[in-house]
């Protein structure tokens, strides 16, 4: 298999640049189709003709629609983080700034709802076949979270808490989806977990967020 069939890329095989402009442009016809019809619109057939792509270069880059989505999640994060550096959230303290920080980014993905379900629903389904996926969006989430603490280097104790409000995070926006919580509701929720990184607060120094 030549260098151009092997698009899902690694540290060690890192994609090319013509790879990784048909990666992106599969990732956005993923996320089009998703904001449109929901899970259900995503076909892997019309993501490879609206991308520009063959079928079965598609199925190299994404083994399945969940991978596909997996990783269409981790694409939404990442320019999540992006605008959330451009733009850091104001509070005094670490736990108001996360607080802040997971409702900016609840709010971004409640613009587009359709999206939303598609991308949980593939995290829901996905088995350990795409756990290298899964795995993106966790560290995706926690260099969010991080960046909001204000932390490079933290302790155990801090890592333990942010794991936490992932999971929170992750089991708030599944409620809402389902319509079994409100926005307001959402918002107590993040606000209570954050509250465990005041218990981690002393653990390690405050280090300013890189703008």
């Amino acid at each position: 298999m030549t260098a151009e069939a092997k698009p899902r890329g690694s540290a060690s095989t890192p994609l090319t640049e013509r790879q990784e402009a048909r990666r992106r442009r599969i990732l956005h016809a993923s996320a089009q189709l998703a904001a449109r019809g929901g899970f259900d619109a995503v076909q892997m057939r019309e993501v490879a003709e609206s991308s520009g792509v063959a079928l079965g270069t598609l199925y190299r880059y994404f083994p399945s629609k969940i991978h596909l989505l997996v990783a269409t999640m981790q694409d939404q994060l990442q320019g999540m983080h992006l605008t959330l550096r451009k733009r850091p959230p104001a509070g005094a303290g670490a736990a108001e700034r996360v607080a802040e920080t997971l409702m900016r980014a609840f709010r971004a993905l409640q613009r587009e709802p359709h999206l939303a379900d598609a991308m949980v629903r593939a995290l829901t389904f996905a088995d350990r076949s795409v756990s290298p996926e899964v795995d993106t969006v966790s560290r995706q989430t926690t260099a969010i979270i991080l960046d909001a603490m204000g932390l490079d280097r933290p302790t155990p104790e801090q890592l333990s808490a942010v794991r936490v409000i992932e999971h929170t995070w992750h089991s708030a926006l599944i409620t809402w989806l389902s319509g079994r919580a409100s926005i307001a509701q959402v918002k107590i929720d993040i606000e209570t977990v954050c509250r465990l990184i005041d218990l981690t607060a002393s653990a390690a120094p405050r280090q300013p967020p890189e703008r």
